[in-house]
């Protein structure tokens, strides 16, 4: 894909001469005759690239396989956990991995999710979060966590510790949720289902704008992600909620733009808040594919 969208078309193959009917020089696209493991692509690519070429490239998962792709690949990486304790060793590992592959580790993005149930008062998020854990699935939950985990908690008594069965997976998954909600006395399996039933196997956070906001910090200060990925237990309740307590507050504080950082930029110019920025940035490895305006054309 790095072929096809940095090196198949020159930067200034597109010349739009409507006089003499030419839209580009064929001299400046060329075939990328890859030859890969499971597939050949000869090329060339078949329309002109985009403003940014390479599309922003956006990451998920925290396998040991994928911190590694992430490190060397990815601009910003979706992550997900109950705590920023969770988190926060996860995006070290990645920046360290991104690091050795020779890349900036703050040139890679990380995005939180998180699930915020907003309120005007500390009361009113709480009933709402109620009302909405009263609605959810607990065999849905259930179904869910184990698509997510691939762990069946069907075989478990209703009233288990889980935090205390044979499976090392679900000690693990168990213990982390119970270290950001010390006031779980016991984690079951209706325990777990009734946890994601809102929020999913992200946070959840519950309460006033002011209180969302001083947890958005905490969350960026101690786990050092760069944004979050707002989750919703309602659509477009959740949204509508964020839209009119939650960016307010986080805007009195300076920590949400007015504006876009390059008006009518790319959607990089604005991730890298660096007008010009279209393209990956000169340590990304796909940045050295770039076929550019001053270099040989085909049958130069």
């Amino acid at each position: 894909m790095y072929k096809l969208w940095e090196s198949s078309w020159r930067d200034d193959a597109v010349v739009l001469d409507a006089k003499k009917a030419i839209f580009a020089d064929p001299a400046r696209v060329r075939e990328i005759n890859h030859v890969g493991k499971y597939y050949n692509v000869p090329g060339p690519h078949i329309c002109q690239p985009s403003p940014q070429r390479t599309p922003i490239l956006m990451q998920a998962g925290t396998s040991k396989a994928g911190k590694n792709f992430a490190a060397k690949h990815a601009e910003a990486i979706f992550v997900a956990g109950h705590s920023p304790s969770v988190i926060a060793k996860n995006v070290a590992e990645v920046r360290a991995l991104a690091k050795e592959a020779g890349r900036d580790p703050q040139h890679v993005k990380f995005l939180a999710m998180i699930c915020p149930i907003l309120g005007n008062t500390q009361e009113e998020a709480q009933q709402k979060y109620e009302e909405y854990r009263s609605l959810g699935s607990i065999e849905g939950a259930l179904a869910l966590f184990g698509g997510w985990t691939g762990i069946d908690l069907a075989k478990y008594d209703d009233n288990e510790e889980l935090r205390y069965v044979e499976s090392n997976a679900i000690r693990s998954a168990v213990e982390a949720w119970s270290k950001s909600m010390p006031g779980v006395a016991k984690w079951t399996k209706l325990t777990v289902a009734q946890h994601i039933t809102v929020g999913g196997l992200g946070a959840t956070v519950v309460g006033t704008a002011a209180h969302v906001a001083d947890e958005f910090e905490r969350w960026v200060r101690e786990a050092d992600v760069d944004g979050f990925n707002i989750a919703y237990a309602l659509k477009p309740g959740t949204f509508q909620d964020v839209i009119a307590l939650l960016i307010p507050e986080l805007r009195s504080r300076g920590l949400f733009w007015e504006d876009y950082a390059v008006e009518g930029g790319t959607y990089r110019e604005n991730l890298y808040r660096v007008k010009g920025q279209s393209g990956l940035l000169a340590d990304h490895p796909a940045s050295g594919y770039r076929w550019k305006a001053d270099e040989p054309s085909n049958g130069s």
